[in-house]
């Protein structure tokens, strides 16, 4: 599925330096506010930008180039990225090679440097520096003998099939709650926007087993509820969709206002985490955001049974969430000399606390030490 085996982030924001740090399917990082997790899930989001051909977009409504060196452009005149992503070829069992250094122009952009390689090949340049990647142009990338799909194929495949979720926006007038096109299927977008129609398409044309799988999890965090009723619409010439559900007991049509913000939330969690063809990495920044504690546990198992079928990486702050899952699975962002670390926990640094306490506690009382530094 060209999952991501290692990351390296040089100069990126709060991100001094991140040397090969290996990422696993389930990968849960916890740290404290402003410890840098939010800059690590940046560094997805700018991907997937590149390669739809809208970095500088991305760039510029986020601050300009300026923005995102750390400590300024004196410290750090160029950032440098790359990742390192299993191969999903049936011929070859090695590693997929990107990386690429991002250099800022007087205008407050950036000019980007691209390189490509198969683990036991050079590097192979996409060309000269560019305002846009061409991560995009070289998606149909030929083997040298033209025999299989080429290393630019598979990189573009592994980035442009991530998907970055973010369902903090549950307001009235949020996407999620209202009206879409009935055929925006083609992926669950990142901020739930066509979740409508996403549903709607797998009832009525997907084999109907994973719907049922996301209704049954939307009915042990909300046991009044019986079944989504997606209503339709015409709209002039466009036919349209609504997250409308059914109440156990009732035949009234219930409305996405009559959801509070954590219900509609965990709907469009458990869509993003049970959905058949799920991304090649699923990102999502602190799930667990107006949930119940009994829902908190339901999510953990939705993280973990998406993380036998794809990569999982989730920023958290929720000591109720850690609860659920091994040491192993946690990485811990923290502040160290005016820098973002990240360091993945072993087990046997905790066995003798873990007699006693929970992960969660272990974070609460900082024993996992990871709260506020003060610099």
């Amino acid at each position: 599925m060209g999952a991501i085996k290692k990351i390296t982030i040089k100069g990126f924001k709060s991100i001094r330096e991140l040397d090969a740090f290996e990422l696993k399917p389930l990968n849960i990082i916890v740290g404290a506010n402003g410890a840098g997790k939010s800059n690590l899930i940046q560094v997805f989001r700018m991907l997937l930008t590149m390669a739809q051909k809208n970095f500088q977009t991305f760039i510029t409504t986020n601050g300009g180039a300026d923005s995102f060196p750390f400590n300024g452009l004196k410290q750090t005149p160029s950032i440098e990225i790359g990742f390192e992503f299993t191969s999903n070829s049936s011929c070859s069992q090695g590693s997929n090679f990107y990386d690429f250094s991002l250099s800022p122009t007087v205008d407050g952009k950036f000019l980007i440097t691209e390189t490509r390689r198969y683990h036991t090949f050079s590097n192979q340049s996409y060309g000269p520096p560019s305002e846009e990647s061409r991560l995009y142009d070289m998606r149909k990338e030929r083997s040298h003998n033209d025999r299989w799909n080429g290393i630019g194929y598979f990189v573009y495949d592994a980035i442009s099939r991530w998907m970055v979720y973010h369902f903090q926006d549950t307001s009235e007038y949020a996407s999620m709650r209202r009206y879409t096109g009935i055929e925006d299927v083609e992926k669950l977008r990142g901020d739930a926007g066509n979740i409508a129609a996403f549903l709607y398409d797998l009832k009525h044309k997907n084999d109907g087993k994973s719907y049922q799988d996301i209704v049954n999890a939307v009915k042990l965090v909300i046991p009044f509820f019986e079944d989504f009723r997606l209503d339709k619409r015409k709209q002039g010439q466009a036919e349209q969709v609504k997250l409308s559900w059914k109440q156990i007991g009732s035949d009234y049509p219930m409305q996405p206002y009559h959801l509070s913000d954590g219900s509609i939330r965990f709907i469009c969690l458990a869509t993003a985490l049970l959905q058949p063809y799920p991304p090649s990495t699923i990102i999502i920044d602190e799930p667990e955001l107006g949930l119940h504690p009994e829902a908190i546990g339901i999510l953990a198992e939705l993280l973990k049974i998406a993380a036998t079928r794809t990569q999982v990486i989730v920023a958290t702050q929720s000591p109720l969430l850690l609860d659920q899952f091994s040491i192993e699975d946690i990485i811990i962002a923290r502040r160290k000399d005016g820098a973002s670390t990240f360091e993945r926990l072993k087990k046997e640094d905790y066995t003798s606390w873990l007699e006693n306490y929970s992960v969660g506690e272990l974070w609460t009382k900082n024993v996992i030490e990871g709260g506020t530094v003060h610099e």
